[in-house]
C-alpha cells in the first residue's frame, strides 16, 4: 500500500508500525485446516470466512471488519512467489493475503505469535489473518472510549491499518483523510456489504 496522505497529520504507511498494546489472552499458533495460499485472480476473501470468524472471537475484532479488510486489501495478486519477487525489487513491501508490513508484524508478534517469521505470510493466510486481527485488536485498544468525529469504531480502525495508530487517533479527534485515506474508507464503506454477505453464506 502506497504512503497516504494525510491534513493535519504526518503521513505513515500502511499498515502502521506503532507497538500494538495489550489485547486478549493470545495463542501461539494458526488454525491448522486452514485453505493454501490465495492465489492471482482465483483469490476471494470469502473462502477465509471461517478462519476470520475464528481470531474474531479471540480477539474481539468483528468479523466484518477483518473480512472487509482482506477485502480491501485484495487489490493485487497473493500468489507466493509473486509476493517474494515484488519484495526483491521492493524491499519495504507488504506480506501476506492482509498486506502486512514487516515492522508491524514484528511488533505484533512479540505478544501473540513469537515464534513466527514475517517472511512466512505469503504461504500461510490463516497466520495473516491472526496476524491483522491482533493488530487491529491493538489499535483499538488505543482509541478513546469517546471520539469527536462521526466516523465508526471500525472505520477508524480500518484507517489505522492503513494510515497507522497516529493518524488514527487524529481522525478521531477531527482530522479529514488525504485523498488515499479516503479512497481506503470508500473501498471499506462498499466491501462492508460483501463481508456481511459471505460471512453469513461461509458459516
Amino acid at each position: 500500500m502506497a504512503v497516504v496522505a494525510v491534513t493535519g497529520c504526518r503521513t505513515t504507511q500502511h499498515p502502521g508500525a506503532a507497538p500494538s498494546t495489550t489485547s486478549p489472552t493470545p495463542t501461539a499458533t494458526s488454525p491448522s485446516a486452514s485453505p493454501g495460499p490465495a492465489t492471482g485472480a482465483s483469490y476471494d476473501p470469502a473462502q477465509f470466512a471461517p478462519q476470520v470468524r475464528t481470531w474474531s472471537a479471540k480477539t474481539g475484532v468483528s468479523a466484518r471488519l477483518l473480512l472487509a479488510v482482506l477485502y480491501n486489501e485484495a487489490y493485487k495478486p497473493h500468489a507466493p512467489e509473486l509476493e517474494r519477487a515484488w519484495q526483491r525489487l521492493k524491499p519495504d513491501s507488504a506480506f501476506g493475503i492482509a498486506n502486512m508490513h514487516r515492522a508491524a508484524f514484528d511488533e505484533t508478534k512479540q505478544e501473540h505469535f513469537p515464534t513466527r517469521r514475517w517472511e512466512e505470510l505469503p504461504d500461510d493466510p490463516a497466520l495473516a489473518i491472526q496476524a491483522e486481527a491482533w493488530y487491529l485488536a491493538g489499535l483499538a485498544d488505543q482509541l478513546p472510549s469517546h471520539w469527536s468525529s462521526s466516523y465508526t469504531k471500525d472505520e477508524l480502525l480500518a484507517l489505522g491499518y492503513n494510515t497507522g495508530p497516529g493518524n488514527m487517533l487524529a481522525f478521531a479527534r477531527g482530522a479529514h483523510p488525504g485523498t488515499q485515506a479516503q479512497a481506503y474508507l470508500d473501498h471499506l464503506r462498499a466491501n462492508l456489504p460483501k463481508a456481511d454477505q459471505a460471512l453469513a453464506q461461509n458459516g
